[in-house]
């Protein structure tokens, strides 16, 4: 994460304090805020002001977070830093919840992005919505959508221009090269987008792996945000020589776009046949659901096809 003086800040504290200051911010609470994912410009005024705000910070790591604090101006001892990470999560998880009890506003973050979303945070918000207590969340960065929004996800590949919003986050798949494949294979049905996250020194791997799924495209994200960004889409079956031609493109944290299965020439004629069948037993909304997902042709499409059979099937 780039390094930038506290003094840089200056502007954003006193912003944050005059645009969230005036908000209720409930003690007993714990909130979840999503920190930048490489630009320290992409945080939030609300979570400026929260991070000063709050009794104690619930963090990944405790020096990362506090160097994060003081690169904005933020002064908070180390005794206000508890440490919640992957490994002690379930037991810290009821450090906190005892804190909360006792009416301590408190924040987590994890290293970089949104917390739970394949970085601790998710149990830690489980308990404490167990405990009967309150989890307030703060939007804001998150490689996953970062990518999702410069993919240009198409569900036909790109022939009429018909976008899909639709896509599934699947993270980090097995670092075991037979599960992994098992798991490629798995999300070659799968016809939505679907979202991956890997480490630079498994990214080669995961090439290789997604390589099987032929000329299904692929959009790479790497070191989202940051200096050397660079986000490139490819045919699946290019992706480990896209990689060899340019060492520099193993490194950093890499998020990456499996983009919806292209419908071919005949996919509406797929749809619609079994859209035909779907329709004979259940209701158009939940027919057009499924065959959407069973063929892989636009909902759109398929929701028009329901009204002229339903149209064609009732009488003169």
């Amino acid at each position: 994460m780039a390094s930038l003086a506290p003094a840089s800040f200056g502007a954003a504290l006193a912003a944050a304090h005059d645009a969230a200051g005036a908000q209720h911010y409930p003690q007993g609470t714990l909130y979840v805020v999503a920190t930048p994912i490489g630009n320290l410009a992409d945080i939030t005024l609300r979570a400026l002001h929260v991070l000063q705000l709050v009794d104690t910070i619930a963090c990944e790591d405790t020096r990362h977070t506090q160097s994060l604090l003081r690169a904005y101006g933020i002064d908070r001892p180390g005794s206000r830093l508890l440490a919640v990470h992957q490994h002690n999560e379930a037991e810290a998880a009821q450090a906190v919840v005892a804190r909360l009890a006792q009416g301590e506003r408190i924040a987590y973050v994890s290293d970089a992005g949104t917390p739970g979303v394949s970085d601790p945070g998710a149990r830690l918000a489980a308990a404490v919505r167990a405990a009967g207590q309150r989890v307030l969340p703060l939007p804001g960065a998150s490689s996953v959508t970062t990518l999702v929004g410069a993919a240009g996800l198409v569900a036909d590949g790109g022939h009429d221009g018909n976008a899909s919003s639709a896509f599934v986050f699947a993270g980090f798949l097995p670092s075991k090269a037979g599960e992994r494949d098992a798991a490629v294979q798995a999300l070659s049905k799968e016809p939505r987008a679907v979202v991956l996250l890997e480490a630079p020194h498994r990214i080669e791997n995961l090439a290789r792996a997604l390589a099987t799924l032929g000329e299904r495209h692929v959009t790479v994200g790497r070191e989202l945000t940051k200096q050397f960004e660079e986000i490139a889409t490819v045919a699946a079956d290019a992706l480990p020589d896209w990689f060899a031609a340019d060492r520099d493109r193993t490194r950093g944290e890499f998020a990456l776009v499996l983009h919806p299965v292209a419908v071919s020439g005949d996919g509406g004629a797929e749809g619609e046949r079994v859209l035909r069948l779907l329709l004979a037993e259940l209701p158009v909304k939940t027919a057009v659901k499924l065959a959407a997902e069973i063929s892989g042709a636009p909902r759109n499409t398929l929701y028009d096809a329901a009204l002229r059979i339903r149209d064609e099937a009732e009488p003169n």
